[in-house]
């Protein structure tokens, strides 16, 4: 048997290595559900990605520099996945109302949309900084 500090070490890096792989597959398996297909056939994922091609060509680069500017505070190991889930939704309010470009008001309503309820304490931060008016979109909070 193993005595001292270095079966303590095992004993911690064992418990070390079970949680990180732990935490891992918790991450892994909230990816494989959002890949899930839903009863449409397509996943949230695949909405997305449809929502952000389809709208493409209406950004123009005001509208990308205030979308790069509002996922600023995400962190930046998250910030491609909140980008990219942000322009999703507003590409999917676009579309719905048949927008001929994305405009400011587009982004902030599917800013406040695909945000979790947790997170608007920081959205209304950092919309007060950018100092636009958030009564007009209170209802969505």
């Amino acid at each position: 048997m193993l005595e001292g500090w270095f079966s303590y070490f095992i004993v911690m890096w064992t418990i070390v290595l079970v949680s990180l792989f732990a935490i891992g597959g918790f991450f892994m398996f909230r990816k494989f559900l959002k890949k899930m297909p839903k009863q449409d056939g397509k996943s949230d994922m695949d909405w997305e990605e449809y929502y952000v091609d389809q709208t493409r060509k209406l950004w123009g680069p005001p509208e990308k520099e205030m979308l790069e500017e509002l996922v600023s505070p995400v962190p930046e190991l998250f910030r491609d996945v909140a980008r990219h889930k942000i322009a999703g939704k507003i590409g999917e309010l676009a579309l719905k109302e048949k927008a001929r470009r994305i405009s400011v008001d587009l982004i902030i309503r599917g800013y406040i949309i695909a945000t979790p309820k947790r997170d608007h304490k920081f959205l209304r931060k950092k919309l007060d900084e950018m100092k636009i008016d958030i009564s007009p979109y209170s209802h969505l909070f």
